[in-house]
């Protein structure tokens, strides 16, 4: 397996979009455990076009994304924004993302400027220490015989590799056959320090956020996932509210659980809570979520 000398900084580069026209961006992307774009990833390149279109006073409080075709990682992704409205507190942008002359990705975010108002939250769940939990290459070696392929860890760890993930509980792959309370937590931070961009830190947590949704789905029904071979599935939709400030570089809880799944869907939600407890972020998604036939 080759391994980049600093992943992290090879995500800022893929998250750093150039700009085209005054609201058209590109992007690029990286391989995928499937052949296709990460979810995450377009979702996180969609949310910086809109930034940067944005006054930097006002940061990103909600998003909300279809995803509508299989992106092609071996193609360039064009975003171009809409500017829908410039409020005096609130702005609102649309972006489409295309490959291939056709639209591959839509996303809606506002943005606020900083103002104080009532506050309450749902309390911090338990959790343990996140730094006595093993890190990725440490624990998925340990399940390489339940993978569809022998190079499956690798990549699994080289996708891992700018983001510290730490499963709380024994993931999916490594129960299959064992239907479980359909719940997940995972700790996560960034590989390396960020620098003071709210926006970047908004951007990190959805990259991550595409990662471990849907697990709670797949324990349900005692699945391994994408990896094992047992299911098939993409994202479908998604979407994220962003509550309080928070750093992508330090340690957040993402609790998740399942409510839901019928017709080939499933559906994830989850709350991200910093360490010290503060509801950061309120996540939904649902995806497609198929028993393989034959």
């Amino acid at each position: 397996m080759t391994e980049s000398p600093d992943p992290l900084l090879d995500l800022l580069h893929l998250l750093d979009l150039e700009q085209i026209e005054r609201d058209i961006f590109r992007g690029m992307s990286r391989s995928s455990l499937v052949p296709r774009v990460f979810g995450g990833q377009v979702a996180a390149q969609a949310l910086v076009a809109a930034g940067r279109t944005v006054p930097a006073d006002r940061t990103a409080h909600s998003l909300h994304a279809y995803f509508l075709r299989a992106g092609d990682p071996g193609a360039p992704i064009v975003y171009t924004v809409d500017r829908i409205r410039d409020g005096r507190s609130f702005t609102t942008r649309r972006v489409v993302a295309v490959q291939h002359g056709q639209p591959i990705f839509h996303l809606s975010a506002s943005f606020q400027s900083h103002e104080e108002g009532m506050e309450h939250q749902a309390p911090m769940p338990a959790a343990p220490d996140p730094e006595t939990l093993p890190t990725a290459a440490e624990m998925l070696p340990r399940y390489a015989d339940r993978f569809s392929s022998p190079g499956v860890v690798d990549r699994l760890i080289e996708a891992r590799a700018a983001v510290d993930l730490r499963y709380v509980d024994t993931p999916p792959f490594a129960t299959v056959g064992e239907a479980r309370e359909p719940r997940s937590q995972v700790w996560f931070r960034t590989n390396g320090k960020l620098a003071d961009d709210p926006l970047l830190h908004v951007c990190l947590a959805t990259y991550v956020s595409d990662m471990t949704l849907l697990d709670s789905v797949l324990l349900a029904h005692g699945r391994g996932g994408w990896a094992v071979g047992d299911v098939v599935g993409a994202s479908l939709d998604h979407a994220m509210w962003f509550h309080r400030p928070f750093r992508a570089d330090e340690w957040l809880l993402y609790d998740q659980e399942s409510p839901s799944a019928s017709g080939g869907r499933g559906l994830g939600q989850a709350r991200i809570h910093t360490a010290d407890g503060r509801l950061a972020i309120t996540v939904i998604q649902e995806g497609v979520v198929r028993v393989p036939r034959g």
